[in-house]
């Protein structure tokens, strides 16, 4: 949170990504409720993935974002007047309207801007490109004439965009967004954030949990929010006799809400599920679950940074590629026998 509210402070433009299901999302509508409570700046949440689907129509998609910006400025203004103002710029071209209405918005509202756009790499082609062209097109007129901080939050770090046009040009996202001042990776929980989060828990109903069910939980997890807290409701509600507060929860409930969550395939699990059918995630994966010392020499790191993207795998610095998390290694156990491994 320093470093985010250091980088607005600043005027700064900015990258905030993580792999699915990390809490992007949720930890993006929090930051905009923040800073509205602090009431230094208008801060306006948009999500464009609507966008994905006109693919490279860059029109449609920069007047879907436009509408979509629009109605946001509504909800945190309780006014008409970002309404009014799309409809002033809809004769603008595909490469000016976006930019004009934000220049606009940013003139006619007292406060400065904090605009946070999600899924930003949803986008392809032409579209993406045309929409951060036009961000970056009024970077040095910010705060008065446009936003005055700008997060793009996604997968991956813009840097990394490999963005193919319609006449098959080929650019990269830092060449289309060369105005970016850091990328943040958001982490997950720590042990200590764990044990925390759970004990919120235990300190609003008196549900105790044995101390010996937090390293499970820390190697089931490793702190993927989504994981944490889906293994949290699932032995605390979801396992109905727990229900009861007085009941306390012991390591061999941990082990049963863990199976209950890989085999009710519960939408994260079930969209990883059913990754392991790619093949060319196939061949990463198996490798590293099983412990082969080499991964096949037909993988493209292209293949390796959709694994790492989806956060099935995870690289770090000096450490070899390894699956992310006991649940996850539970999972490919699950599809893959290791006999049927071996086979194939």
């Amino acid at each position: 949170m320093d470093d985010i509210l250091t980088l607005i402070r600043q005027q700064r433009y900015f990258v905030m990504h993580a792999p699915r299901q990390t809490g992007k999302t949720s930890c993006m509508l929090a930051l905009r409720d923040y800073l509205n409570r602090e009431d230094d700046y208008i801060a306006v949440y948009a999500n464009v993935e609507g966008g994905q689907a006109s693919r490279n129509d860059a029109q449609s998609v920069v007047k879907s974002t436009v509408d979509t910006l629009a109605m946001q400025f509504r909800s945190v203004l309780k006014s008409d007047m970002p309404l009014r103002t799309r409809d002033e710029v809809q004769q603008e071209g595909k490469d000016a309207m976006l930019a004009t209405y934000l220049r606009y918005l940013s003139e006619r509202i007292a406060k400065p801007i904090v605009l946070i756009i999600d899924e930003i790499d949803a986008l392809v082609g032409d579209s993406l490109v045309s929409i951060l062209r036009q961000i970056r097109s009024g970077y040095n007129d910010r705060p008065a004439s446009f936003p005055q901080s700008v997060i793009l939050c996604g997968v991956r770090d813009v840097r990394d965009y490999r963005i193919v046009l319609s006449n098959q040009d080929i650019i990269t996202g830092g060449s289309a967004f060369n105005i970016k001042a850091t990328s943040l990776r958001l982490g997950n929980f720590s042990k200590e954030e764990i044990h925390e989060l759970y004990m919120q828990h235990t300190r609003e109903t008196g549900q105790v949990f044995d101390e010996a069910c937090f390293p499970m939980v820390w190697d089931a997890t490793e702190g993927q929010p989504w994981l944490v807290n889906a293994l949290g409701h699932e032995v605390t509600w979801n396992i109905r006799e727990n229900r009861d507060r007085s009941v306390r929860i012991i390591p061999e409930m941990i082990d049963k809400a863990i199976e209950n969550i890989i085999y009710r395939r519960d939408t994260h699990i079930d969209y990883l599920y059913n990754l392991l059918d790619d093949s060319d995630v196939r061949q990463i994966v198996l490798p590293l679950h099983y412990h082969q010392e080499h991964l096949n020499p037909t993988t493209t790191m292209e293949s390796i940074d959709y694994c790492i993207e989806n956060g099935i795998i995870v690289r770090e610095r000096h450490r070899p590629l390894r699956i992310s998390n006991g649940i996850y290694q539970k999972l490919i156990s699950s599809k893959f026998p290791q006999s049927s491994m071996r086979a194939t």
